[in-house]
């Protein structure tokens, strides 16, 4: 699609490559009142994305990152037990959450890795969602103002450490999904974020990470940030004289992967394996 002059800017001032179509998605569920969840693989841009669209809105931003531990009080907000002693339940001694934050502002609740969330914290979000309202023990009834969004993210099912999102939930929701750049993306993004003028570094760079998503040991493999990563570090170690695309490539990309359950070699040897294959083709 051809991007218009809002989708250019958001692209300009936060340095977003490509990402025309998501970005018009962002846009489009927030003038109809929608709120958003975004799914995708780890690196690809989920929260750079969400908080971009919501700095271009210019909304105040309140961000949670979601975790098991991360509680309903913690999300909505609690009472300080010594003002409570001394003025009773006040709407001076409740320090509001995020949630409340957000709704009482206008502003985004960004919710980072929705998915990590307790069951229970999640649900606080549905008579938010459904009414603008949400009902605060020994204090009011809070209603959210005008310009009020939820922008969540989301790693896919199958990642460790995530819960599926209920159903009630998902439905409250509108959906995008980001998968990886293209690769002539990626090597702008490497560029960008590295200003290493050998092309040819940036090139293997990208064709290594890349090639970690296809391989067949290698469950989930490394995003953009892996090729960031694999080009600086080479491109530091040629100019010590040890210009090693193996050595480079297991600090770069081996805390970035998963292998499959039933795979027999070692990460490293996984990635010597790969950047052997790779390398043939240059």
């Amino acid at each position: 699609m051809k991007p218009d002059k809002d989708i250019i800017e958001v692209q300009r001032k936060y340095r977003i490559v490509g990402r025309t179509e998501a970005i018009a998605q962002c846009l489009a569920a927030d003038k109809a009142r929608k709120h958003l969840l975004i799914e995708g693989q780890v690196g690809v841009g989920k929260t750079t994305l969400a908080k971009a669209v919501a700095d271009y809105l210019r909304r105040p931003l309140h961000r949670v990152d979601g975790d098991e531990r991360f509680t309903s009080s913690k999300l909505v907000g609690w009472f300080d037990p010594p003002i409570v002693l001394k003025n009773g339940y006040t709407r001076d001694a409740f320090i509001p959450g995020a949630l409340v934050e957000a709704m009482e502002s206008g502003g985004i609740l960004f919710i980072n890795e929705l998915n990590r969330m307790p069951e229970a914290t999640q649900n606080t979000l549905l008579p938010v969602m459904d009414e603008s309202l949400l009902q605060v023990p020994k204090l009011d009834t809070i209603e959210a103002q005008n310009g009020f969004r939820i922008i969540a993210t989301q790693n896919p099912e199958a990642s460790v450490g995530v819960t599926r999102l209920g159903e009630a939930l998902r439905d409250r929701f509108v959906w995008l999904i980001l998968d990886y750049h293209t690769e002539s993306e990626e090597k702008e993004i490497v560029q960008i974020n590295t200003e290493i003028e050998d092309e040819k570094i940036r090139d293997i760079a990208v064709a290594i990470t890349r090639a970690t998503r296809d391989y067949p040991s290698i469950k989930r493999g490394a995003s953009v940030r892996g090729a960031i990563d694999l080009a600086s570090l080479f491109h530091q170690l040629s100019e010590l004289g040890r210009s090693d695309w193996e050595e480079a490539a297991v600090m770069a990309l081996v805390p970035k992967i998963q292998l499959h359950d039933n795979t027999q070699k070692t990460p490293q040897q996984i990635i010597i394996d790969l950047v052997r294959s790779v390398m043939g083709n240059f």
